[in-house]
Parts: structure tokens; C-alpha cells; sequence
């Protein structure tokens, strides 16, 4: 089932491009302060400042990231 679950998520997550972070929460089912946190502790790919107050994550980052939770579970 989990499996499943995986698929979904890297269909509906854009190839490329930039995600924000009320999309990225859809796509990680953990809070946003714990997106922050391991963004601080260096254990999720780093945001881009695109403007002073549009912060975006790049989409091959979060799909990278996505499979190597799978690679380590």
C-alpha cells in the first residue's frame, strides 16, 4: 500500500519547476514547522528566495528527497 501511496505523490508533483510551501504541504504530510526545522537541520533540500516574500522549493529537490525516504525506510 505504500508503494501505492509513493506513486501517486511523484504523479502529482511537477517534474520541474518551483513548488510553495501550501502546495509542498500537500504533496509531505508533516507540518510546516517541521518542513523548516529540517530545512535548519540540513535533512530537506533548501528553499530559493524568489522575491522578498516568495520563498519556493525547486521540484527535482523535493522529488529526490521523496525517493530517498523511500531508499532509507
Amino acid at each position: 500500500m505504500a508503494k501505492t501511496i509513493k506513486t501517486t505523490l511523484k504523479a502529482d508533483l511537477p517534474a520541474t519547476g518551483f513548488i510553495r510551501l501550501s502546495q509542498l504541504l500537500t504533496f509531505i504530510p508533516i507540518s510546516s514547522a517541521t518542513i523548516w526545522r529540517r530545512v535548519r537541520d540540513k535533512t530537506f533540500p533548501n528553499p530559493i528566495k524568489l522575491g522578498p516574500r516568495t520563498t519556493a522549493w525547486k521540484a527535482e529537490d523535493v522529488r529526490a528527497w521523496i525517493e530517498d525516504q523511500g531508499r532509507a525506510a
